[in-house]
């Protein structure tokens, strides 16, 4: 029975049917791996699209090339500029993008048993790291204003020991031709319901002037 399920489905020659079958199973798959990859992420529709589309456009690239060596080392070619047109993404992105690839060479091929294991199994190992792996250190980005007579290195390492695991000056701006110094900490709070408290007491500290807690700018091109 697995020997029927895993054999090549194109044995006979490259036939309408199989293509239909080979293809449906390919865009099934497909969208599979698209919703997969949005789960737990904040990802792009056009790279839920691009996962969707990548196994049927790569099978059908098989099925042409179709054991013709010239037409091969064309396509692999053209394939290797795409590269230098991409942004680099995380690594589950990254991760579902060569599954998605995988299984358009397993369908492209004709196994489609194949393809489908690859895909199930996969899913799940994903789906279950996602689901069970520990969520990510929350940082938040502090800035703080104080007058150019306050030393900075010191006046905030209690108010910052009481309420965060963790902090760190980033970087030290003076602004308003020197007279104000704005200090840029990372900090991991211990309870985000206490940020308001922490804040009151930095402000007792720095002259009630300027302060910003915020989420961390990552910067993140779309893939």
């Amino acid at each position: 029975m697995l020997d029927i399920i895993f054999t090549n489905l194109l044995t006979q020659g490259f036939t309408f049917s199989g293509f239909m079958f080979c293809t449906l199973t390919s865009l099934l798959l497909g969208i599979l791996i698209a919703l997969l990859s949005r789960y737990k992420n904040a990802a792009s529709g056009g790279l839920s699209l691009t996962i969707g589309l990548l196994p049927f456009i790569v099978q059908v690239i098989i099925m042409l090339v179709n054991g013709n060596i010239g037409a091969g080392v064309a396509v692999a070619g053209a394939f290797s500029l795409v590269r230098f047109r991409s942004t680099p993404g995380t690594a589950k992105e990254i991760l579902l993008i060569f599954l998605a690839m995988a299984v358009g060479l397993a369908t492209g091929t004709g196994y489609v048993g194949i393809a489908i294991a690859l895909a199930v199994v996969s899913g799940i190992f994903t789906f279950v790291g996602l689901t069970f792996m520990k969520s990510e250190i929350k940082e938040r980005e502090l800035r703080i204003t104080i007058p150019e007579n306050l030393n900075y290195t010191e006046v905030f390492d209690e108010v910052l020991e009481k309420y965060t695991k963790h902090s760190s000056i980033i970087s030290v701006k003076t602004t308003n031709l020197g007279s104000l110094y704005k200090i840029k900490y990372r900090i991991v709070l211990k309870d985000a319901a206490k940020e308001k408290e922490m804040i009151d007491e930095l402000r007792c500290r720095n002259g009630n002037l300027e302060i910003l807690c915020s989420r961390v700018a990552d910067n993140k091109t779309e893939l």
